[in-house]
């Protein structure tokens, strides 16, 4: 799960204005791919808000109907009951765009894990059924090198894989959204759906403002109790978190993070992270890696890979809740109330 961010915009009127001319921002927001959306973006004037929210609704419509586990007749439903179908470009970019963040992070991330989250009790058609007896034969399902695409279909070499794209999806919608308002000559915006963010440009100087809520299990009110507040520009941001999405038996709590190389939900300090990238996408699915690889690994991670930037919360051994901030985007970062 994608941890929901608040969005805090310093226009709040909308609107900035300089000796030199006057720049309108305007806004709207939604509820698609069960969750919420809002965009804001600058308005020369001759562009209609709510044309503009007809068309990015269009395009995340069709998104669902390519990419949503939810949509029974989505193509990954269809794919994943192993139906002959033609991917569209939504499905073979993400595809793409998974097999790179994979390679990337060792197999941390791997859409393939579909069969071990519905195991655990997670998804829209979870069995909740998973036993020790069980776990190999999960893990012969899982692995990046067991599909590909060829002739427009997706292969398997097993008819029970099953791809889960929810670690990537919504920060893959934030591009596409933004890749479209862009083409629209808008020189400013921000994107947010479902807490994944991408902002282009500036307001004339003032960076978009984003906050990060504290990862506690009973923070449930998105923008209620902040963590931090980064200032952003030009650049995508995506957090994943396991204090919002999990269940407790037995006394013990299973987190929604299935770690694909062991069977497993993750078990770590980590409890989110933040990563900053170029595309949405990719921030998206790093950050989930990362609270499947936990802190320490993650800063390795993040030390060899200074093109990407971060913002991690952790519980230390005493329980307390402590920040790790990579070096360049320090300058970038304040705890909220500061």
């Amino acid at each position: 799960m994608k941890s929901r961010f608040t969005i805090i915009i310093t226009l709040l009127l909308l609107s900035f204005t300089s000796c030199k001319k006057i720049i309108l921002f305007d806004n709207f927001a939604g509820f698609i791919q069960g969750t919420t959306y809002s965009i804001v973006f600058e308005n020369n004037g001759r562009l209609e808000p709510q044309e503009l929210k007809s068309d990015v609704e269009k395009i995340l419509h069709g998104f669902d109907m390519s990419l949503s586990l939810y949509v029974d007749s989505s193509i990954l439903s269809r794919v994943n009951r192993n139906e002959d179908i033609i991917l569209d470009k939504f499905f073979i970019e993400a595809f793409k765009k998974s097999v790179e963040i994979t390679k990337l992070t060792y197999g941390a991330f791997d859409i393939t894990v579909g069969p071990l989250v519905r195991a655990w009790g997670f998804g829209p058609d979870a069995l909740k059924n998973f036993t020790e007896s069980k776990r190999d034969s999960l893990l012969k399902l899982v692995g990046m090198e067991k599909v590909k695409i060829e002739n427009g279909r997706l292969i398997k070499t097993d008819p029970g894989i099953n791809l889960d794209f929810n670690a990537i999806a919504q920060g893959y919608s934030v591009d596409i959204v933004s890749d479209y308002l862009t083409g629209r000559g808008i020189k400013s915006y921000l994107v947010e759906i479902g807490g994944e963010v991408r902002v282009k440009g500036d307001k004339q100087g003032v960076l978009w403002r984003i906050g990060i809520d504290r990862p506690s299990d009973d923070n449930n009110l998105p923008g209620n109790d902040l963590q931090a507040v980064i200032s952003l520009k030009d650049r995508s941001l995506a957090t994943s978190g396991n204090y919002r999405k999990f269940y407790i038996e037995n006394g013990i709590k299973y987190s929604h993070t299935i770690d694909p190389r062991t069977g497993y939900p993750a078990k770590n300090q980590l409890l989110s992270a933040t990563i900053i990238a170029d595309k949405c996408a990719t921030a998206d699915g790093i950050a989930t890696a990362c609270m499947v690889i936990g802190k320490d690994k993650t800063i390795e991670f993040l030390d060899r890979h200074p093109e990407y930037d971060a913002f991690l919360v952790f519980s230390d051994d005493s329980g307390n809740y402590q920040t790790w901030t990579s070096e360049n985007f320090k300058r970038f970062i304040s705890e909220a109330g500061n």
